[in-house]
């Protein structure tokens, strides 16, 4: 596992220092910074949310990788895809999050992630599309016939929660964008026509997000004026729970309505499956995940345990449950 610190501005800072690292060095540092290990199966990009410490992003990434992988070894009938093999390997993306927990600093936290992924006055998307172009360019291609039957095919996988859902969507959003982003990601070549898009997977738990921000916000990430190719390879899933207070109460006083962690997505430019959460003995049916956009309802196991009633988020990170690994390690099999 690797960690990237990104700053207020959402630049890429080197290990141990505050001192940004210039644009034009940015695929030198991560080729100094990351090595993927030959022997990984898949390869996860997480980005933490809302009152996270670093340490706390690089715990919660570990928890919920090790019970993917102890769920890999105890059920592979469940995940035929991976064929009894699943090494994952994570890069933690870190960045400042912390506030009071009141509406000011909810809003404090919601303006400071817009202003490091806006286009124009933000870093975060342009180092974050180097981070997953350089993975896509390091990694071996899973979709080369030539890997396929080899261990050494790497699939590339997306987890992102609460305000890191933004910078995800945006990062792969921009980094699609052959104008403004950088030449960096795999995007459909006559040179590379059988691996069109890096992201094989992306799960986002309990987003912090206007419900329409599909529509209004990421409408480049699936297609449109024609195009049938989009930069998200695989599905695109969203959990949320109706006991989530952070993207229910909170969103709904600072941006006038609730959120994507609490309702799901609502307007969105292609068409929506919904689903419940299942319990870790249920296999997910390649039709039920097999969509642009899934939403699944955990209303019934992210519930903020005993304490619900006194937190001030509820249940807006209480997804660290077996059935949330279940998601992930499906979806990563089912890209097979």
């Amino acid at each position: 596992m690797s960690v990237v610190n990104l700053d207020e501005k959402g630049r890429l800072c080197a290990p141990g220092s505050r001192i940004p690292v210039r644009p034009d060095r940015l695929s030198e540092h991560l080729a100094r910074l990351l090595r993927i290990p030959d022997r990984a199966t898949d390869l996860y990009v997480y980005v933490h949310g809302w009152q996270t410490e670093p340490g706390s992003a690089v715990r919660s990434a570990s928890r919920l990788l090790r019970r993917a992988r102890e769920l890999a070894a105890a059920r592979p009938e469940l995940y035929p895809g991976l064929s009894g093999v699943y090494r994952p390997w994570c890069v933690v993306v870190c960045w400042p999050s912390s506030s009071l927990p009141t509406l000011a600093g909810y809003r404090r936290i919601r303006d400071r992630a817009h202003a490091m992924s806006a286009p124009g006055t933000g870093h975060a998307p342009h180092v974050l599309g180097h981070l997953l172009g350089y993975l896509d360019t390091e990694r071996a291609n899973p979709a080369d016939p030539r890997v396929l039957a080899n261990r050494y095919g790497q699939y590339l996988h997306l987890i992102g929660h609460s305000f890191g859902g933004r910078f995800l969507c945006e990062a792969v959003q921009w980094a699609a964008d052959p104008f403004r982003g950088p030449r960096v990601l795999g995007w459909s070549t006559a040179a590379d026509s059988l691996r069109p898009f890096t992201v094989d997977s992306a799960l986002v738990f309990q987003m912090a997000a206007p419900r329409n921000s599909f529509d209004e916000m990421f409408p480049a990430l699936f297609p449109h004026d024609g195009m049938a190719a989009a930069p998200l390879r695989g599905p695109l899933t969203l959990t949320h729970s109706r006991w989530d207070r952070a993207t229910g109460f909170w969103h709904l006083r600072a941006e006038a309505a609730p959120g994507i962690g609490h309702s799901g997505v609502g307007t969105a430019p292609v068409p929506q499956y919904s689903t419940p959460l299942l319990a870790v003995d249920e296999p997910y049916a390649p039709d039920v995940l097999d969509h642009r956009i899934v939403n699944v309802d955990a209303g019934w196991r992210y519930r903020g345990g005993r304490t619900r009633r006194l937190s001030l988020t509820g249940a807006h990170s209480d997804f660290h449950h077996p059935e949330s690994a279940h998601l992930l390690l499906s979806l990563s099999a089912l890209s097979r």
